[in-house]
């Protein structure tokens, strides 16, 4: 918080500061985070309907769940904020049109959570061990893709979804 506080909110690209996300609360931002900003653009350029839609988001982070729920408010869809201490996480997402996972855990949402049809957005990056690779470990998403996919209208996979929309945002 004491670095947040040292950045100038005018050069403050990810829009981490106070003021900044303050202003994308308000609907007047200066700077929307790379992550959020990335997974709106993949929603329109697909387009998925947000206006009316019920939206999960798995994580209430101020890098990635606060500030993308709160953009998918300002579409107008209803939005569940779910975190480590949601009771009954499963039926929360079962009631989703859009789930965005962004909490850090390998495989957390599992095919038998998801309503049919439903988007799935999987930020998690999760280094999780693997003997068979090079590097020892192999990276995958919040969302266990084997079985959730299946049950999708659309999906991003991981890696190679919301990583490369946030570096190109």
């Amino acid at each position: 918080d004491a670095v947040l506080l040292a950045v100038d909110p005018s050069k403050d690209v990810d829009g981490f500061h106070p003021l900044n996300a303050g202003r994308l609360v308000a609907g007047a931002p200066r700077f929307i985070p790379c992550t959020p900003s990335g997974i709106m653009r993949l929603l329109r350029e697909t387009d998925v309907t947000l206006s009316g839609a019920n939206a999960v988001v798995l994580g209430r982070s101020r890098i990635v769940g606060l500030p993308v729920a709160t953009l998918l408010t300002h579409q107008n869809a209803t939005v569940t904020l779910c975190h480590s201490r949601t009771v009954d996480l499963p039926s929360h997402v079962r009631r989703a049109d859009i789930v965005v996972a962004a909490v850090g855990r390998p495989g957390l949402v599992r095919g038998d959570w998801l309503r049919p049809g439903a988007v799935v957005i999987d930020v998690g990056i999760n280094r999780v061990p693997d003997a068979s690779r090079k590097s020892g470990y192999r990276l995958t998403g919040d969302v266990q893709f084997a079985t959730v996919a299946p049950l999708c209208a659309k999906i991003t996979p991981v890696p190679g979804g919301v990583g490369p929309m946030t570096v190109a945002m």
